[in-house]
Formats: structure tokens, C-alpha cells, sequence
């Protein structure tokens, strides 16, 4: 309906980023969805409404003040209370403010219409990462900034996607209408990929929801646009959207994954069972705080290695795992992980990195303390 105008737009934009800077975009992201393209399409048509208006005001304005001026000779005329002048300053804004809420009402209306989806995923949003629940498919993942810590330190180059890479990233198929339920397990959070015209909030308590349909495959990338705390930077979004074949092989490895790697809760491990999958638990939640070497980051957060808390009593160390620490980055870990993992995180912390305590603890200890 406006493309002749949305042309007309980015192009002028185009001309103004290439004068500026080769790399920089004036312009809103191009959009991978039909109802992201009606929403660049209801904005670029405001934008044009406005600058009309704009420019007939302002050259009104400096054309009285220039041709009308008082050393100019020119009388004020007086027309308070005129009927005819009042009418029309009522309905020419009256016209201009329907004109733009008629479509705006109609974009808005499709864009909360989350109803008849071919697929639902429940995505929850975490200090400092995001989870994501495949409601149809029963798969279960939690998707974690993978940007290198060189890169964040600056003592490495920066990468293509620095702070927009995860190692988990959603996969949907293509041409299918995804519906997204969105919450947050401890503070506001905020689901936004521009590409895909999604943005809500993701607030504890609450499920909130919004949706998208890409019609060819791609990969998309957003992040929290909420400010959840210190690392508010370090939680990306990354959307793969696949041919629906290739979506369903996805779905099928993602299962036999999930189903190789769950442990028997009610199996009595050896210490190095639990170290073993304690060190791949550390690396997916704990290892952006707490280093690879367990050695923390000063004045940000406490190392592990040495740590008294670690070396001191286990109940101590599972409670602050399981329920976090009020006023400080440490977030609880109870409701993310299940028995096995976090009897096996423990088990890991307490002997690595030299502390040696020679402690382990069972999922049967960890089942006991969240009564």
C-alpha cells in the first residue's frame, strides 16, 4: 500500500548513511515477517504525515515571522473568537488523527492476535540467560551468551556477532505462525528480535505472549531490552528459522540428546560421575560468573577456588545454589536445575580447582533440602 513511499524513505536514508558512514543504518532493520513489514510500512507512513506537518508549521511560522514582522509596518489582525478559524483547526487534526489511527489500530490488533498457532514455545528469562520450552515438541533447552571473555575484556579482537552469538539458539520452521509465552524467572527481562517485529516484556508472575511467522530461512538475532541487572548486556536472542524438514531432524536429535543425557535421580553416583557432569553443568551456568578456573572476577564475582563457602559446610553450599543470595548477582538455581544437576555442580565445585574436599553430595540430599 505504501511501498512507493517506503522506497522513496529508504532510499533517502540510504544516501544519508552512505554520506555519513558506510556502516552506519538510519533505518529500521529489515523486517523478516508480513506483520513486520505492515509495521515499517505504518511507520514510514506517520513519518511522512509528520514531516508534512512539520514542514507546512514551520514554514507558516517563518513566513508571518519574516513577511509580518512589526518593523516590517505590518498590524496584527485580529480574529479571537472566530467561528470559521476554530472550526478548522478542530477538523483538519481530527481528520490527520483518524487517517493514522485507522491503520495503526488495524497493525496493533494483528499484532496481539496470537491465536492458531502451528507452534508454541514458552521462553523465560533468567540472570543472565534465556530458557526455552518446546511446548508441542517436548524439547527443553537454556541458550547462554557464547561470546569468548577475551572479547569482553578487550584482549581479543571482537567477533562478527560480539554479545549477539549463543550456543543454544531457537530453531522454528519456516513459513508456520510461532507463537512465544514469555516470562521471567526473577526480574523484568524483555524478548526482542527487531528483525521479527518482537518485543514484550517478560515479567515474573506473568506470561506474556507475541508471535511471528518467517517466510524463509535465515538467522535472526536480538537481545534483553530490559535492564535486568549487571550483565543485562550478556543475554542475546538468536532465532534459526528452518525448512520444516529440516526443523523436524532438529527436533528429533534435540530428543535424543535431552533422553542420553538424563540421569537417574534416584541412582547413587560415584564421585567421578558427579564431577564429570557437574563440569558440564558449571560450564552452561556458572562459568560467565565464576570462571573456567573458579577463580571469579574481582569486585564483580567471588571466586570458587579456596572459597569458604565451598569448603565449609555442604548444606550451606547447596542452599545458596539452590536458593541464590538476596542483594547480590547470585541467582537461584533450584527451579533451572533439576536433582542430578545440582548435586553434580556441587559435587564439582567442592573438589576442583584444589579445594579437594573429597565431598559429594547425592540428588537425594538435594531433594531433602528444597523441602
Amino acid at each position: 500500500m505504501y511501498k512507493g513511499l517506503r522506497r522513496s524513505v529508504a532510499l533517502l536514508f540510504t544516501v544519508m548513511g552512505g554520506a555519513a558512514h558506510g556502516a552506519y543504518q538510519l533505518n529500521l532493520q529489515e523486517q523478516q515477517t508480513r506483520i513486520g513489514q505492515d509495521i515499517f510500512d505504518l511507520h514510514t507512513l506517520i513519518l511522512a504525515i509528520v514531516a508534512v506537518i512539520f514542514v507546512g508549521v514551520m514554514g507558516v511560522m517563518l513566513y508571518s515571522i519574516v513577511n509580518h514582522r512589526k518593523t516590517a509596518g505590518r498590524q496584527a489582525v485580529q480574529f479571537h473568537e472566530n467561528t470559521t478559524v476554530e472550526i478548522i483547526w478542530t477538523i483538519i487534526p481530527f481528520i490527520i488523527l483518524v487517517a493514522m489511527a485507522f491503520p495503526a489500530a488495524k497493525t496493533l490488533l494483528a499484532m496481539r492476535d496470537a491465536s492458531h498457532p502451528d507452534l508454541t514455545i514458552k521462553a523465560t528469562g533468567y540472570q543472565w540467560k534465556w530458557g526455552y520450552d518446546y511446548l508441542q515438541d517436548g524439547v527443553s533447552f537454556y541458550s547462554n551468551l557464547s561470546t569468548p571473555r577475551g572479547q569482553i575484556e578487550n584482549k581479543d579482537p571482537k567477533g562478527e556477532h560480539y554479545l549477539l552469538e549463543v550456543d543454544n539458539p531457537i530453531v522454528v520452521p519456516t513459513g508456520k505462525k510461532i507463537r512465544i509465552l514469555i516470562t521471567a524467572n526473577d526480574v523484568l527481562h524483555a524478548w526482542y528480535v527487531p528483525a521479527l517485529a518482537v518485543k514484550q516484556d517478560a515479567i515474573p508472575g506473568f506470561i506474556r505472549e507475541a508471535w511471528f511467522k518467517v517466510e524463509r530461512p535465515g538467522t535472526f538475532r536480538g537481545q534483553c531490552a530490559e535492564l535486568c541487572g549487571k550483565d543485562h548486556g550478556f543475554m542475546p536472542i538468536v532465532v534459526e528459522a528452518v525448512e520444516p524438514e529440516k526443523y523436524a531432524q532438529w527436533v528429533a536429535e534435540q530428543k535424543k540428546k535431552q533422553a542420553a543425557a538424563q540421569l537417574d535421580p534416584n541412582k547413587t553416583f560415584t564421585l567421578d560421575e558427579l564431577k564429570a557432569h557437574g563440569e558440564k553443568v558449571y560450564a552452561q551456568n556458572c562459568v560467565a560468573c565464576h570462571q573456567a578456573n573458579g577463580a571469579g572476577i574481582p569486585g564483580a564475582f567471588p571466586g570458587l577456588a579456596g572459597s569458604k563457602l565451598v569448603k565449609g559446610p555442604k548444606e550451606a553450599h547447596i542452599g545458596i545454589v539452590i536458593n541464590g543470595k538476596a542483594g547480590t548477582a547470585m541467582a537461584p538455581f533450584g527451579k533451572q536445575l533439576s536433582d542430578v544437576d545440582l548435586a553434580a555442580v556441587v559435587t564439582y565445585e567442592r573438589n576442583a580447582w584444589g579445594n579437594n574436599t573429597g565431598d559429594l553430595v547425592q540428588p537425594g540430599e538435594i531433594k531433602a533440602l528444597r523441602k
